[in-house]
């Protein structure tokens, strides 16, 4: 029996013809022809004010830090259900980072306990668009507006996603997204920072150049380029830029490959969920998801290392996600205790990833969604056994009665 994999990452062969292209231009390093293509391409489809590409979306957060002017003593306030780069890019800068806790039904920060993080410190919102369903962002841009926070988007996991049909990452002043191999859309290591206030772009342009002028030198704005603020080297192979336009280019068929694995895990694992009282993924009526990931909740952590086993036992490597970031050792330092954030920690022990990318088959998807419904939680066979007892008892009263 072949193993299913979580993640494959797919390159075509007009990718290939892409790269070959790129290494017979002779330029290997940044900003070559393919990657002012993706420019291009990402700013026609999310209507960006400008899209530079990183070498990863942690690179792209911490630069959003510095154009935000986060300054040591400030205050960002960020979902403790998350990856660490989230809160790493503004640690960096040395900023206190502010766990709040994530809704229930999306996993994504909880709009309703925001309000009481805010203090006169708080220099951003962070909010996370888990599995690329949208955070509720009309209340959250209006708790920004009106303390007057800068709103920083890390949809790392939402491009193609959208809230009340805007595209995510059009709402903050900027946003960034992953290109990572387990993303959607990837070129195996890479991110964007993505400008929806034309104010931040020239400054971006210059952190991205290890904080030189180069930028505007190539466009002749300037005779020489020199050192003018802080930065570092932010720019990615051209090469990794060929590999990223042609999954961009091809992005319809993926995501609508991926779309229907979503939609067959749901249907065939949906009756089996409600008799074990697990939770699928919740998506708002409001929120259109790129179908990230599928994922389950299970009701306790003891149930989601079984099935972690029992799948693996057939070959099938399904995975847990993120751990609790308050909890973390790092996150302990800034004041992090248990309890804190009951749903993150509640999904730091039950929820597991189902394999997803888009070039798994219907065969092998079929042989996880039978493995996945073969399996009974660990609750389901204590309440039988105490149904059982329950019968057992109430025969011997009859009997003796």
């Amino acid at each position: 029996m072949h193993s299913i994999p979580f993640n494959r990452p797919a390159v075509s062969d007009r990718a290939l013809n892409y790269l070959r292209q790129a290494v017979e231009s002779g330029h290997h390093s940044g900003d070559g022809t393919f990657t002012k293509r993706c420019h291009t391409w990402l700013e026609h489809r999310l209507g960006a004010a400008k899209v530079l590409l990183t070498t990863s979306c942690t690179h792209a957060l911490e630069m959003s830090a510095i154009l935000a002017d986060v300054q040591p003593g400030d205050e960002v306030i960020v979902p403790a259900f998350t990856f660490v780069s989230t809160v790493n890019a503004f640690v960096l800068r040395g900023a206190t980072p502010v766990f709040c806790d994530v809704r229930p039904d999306t996993l994504n920060i909880d709009e309703r306990k925001i309000e009481r993080l805010i203090t006169r410190r708080t220099k951003a919102i962070v909010p996370v668009h888990y599995a690329g369903v949208g955070c509720e962002m009309d209340e959250l841009m209006k708790l920004a507006h009106d303390a007057g926070i800068n709103v920083i988007e890390d949809n790392a996991h939402g491009l193609f996603g959208e809230y009340r049909h805007e595209p995510l990452g059009s709402f903050g002043r900027a946003s960034t997204l992953s290109f990572h191999e387990t993303k959607n859309i990837s070129c195996g290591e890479g991110g964007a920072l993505v400008l929806n206030d034309p104010a931040w772009i020239e400054r971006a342009e210059i952190l991205r150049e290890k904080g030189t002028d180069r930028s505007r030198f190539f466009r002749g704005q300037v005779d020489k380029y020199s050192w003018v603020d802080v930065g570092s080297s932010y720019l990615p192979s051209d090469l990794l830029a060929a590999l990223l336009l042609d999954q961009l280019e091809q992005s319809e068929n993926t995501q609508n490959r991926r779309k229907s694995i979503w939609n067959r895990y749901a249907e065939g694992l949906k009756t089996w969920a409600a008799e074990q009282r697990i939770e699928l993924p919740n998506v708002p009526k409001h929120a259109k998801q790129p179908h990230h990931m599928f994922y389950l909740m299970l009701p306790s952590l003891a149930d989601r290392a079984a099935l972690i086993a029992h799948l693996k036992a057939q070959n099938i490597h399904a995975v847990f996600h993120y751990q609790p970031l308050h909890l973390s050792e790092m996150g302990r330092k800034f004041g992090g205790a248990p309890g804190d954030c009951p749903n993150t920690e509640r999904a730091g022990d039950c929820l597991l990833r189902l394999p997803f990318h888009a070039q798994l088959s219907i065969e092998d998807q079929d042989r996880v969604i039978e493995a996945v419904n073969a399996f009974r939680c660990v609750h389901r066979k204590r309440l039988r056994s105490i149904g059982a007892a329950s019968v057992s008892k109430r025969s011997l009263i009859g009997e003796t009665g």
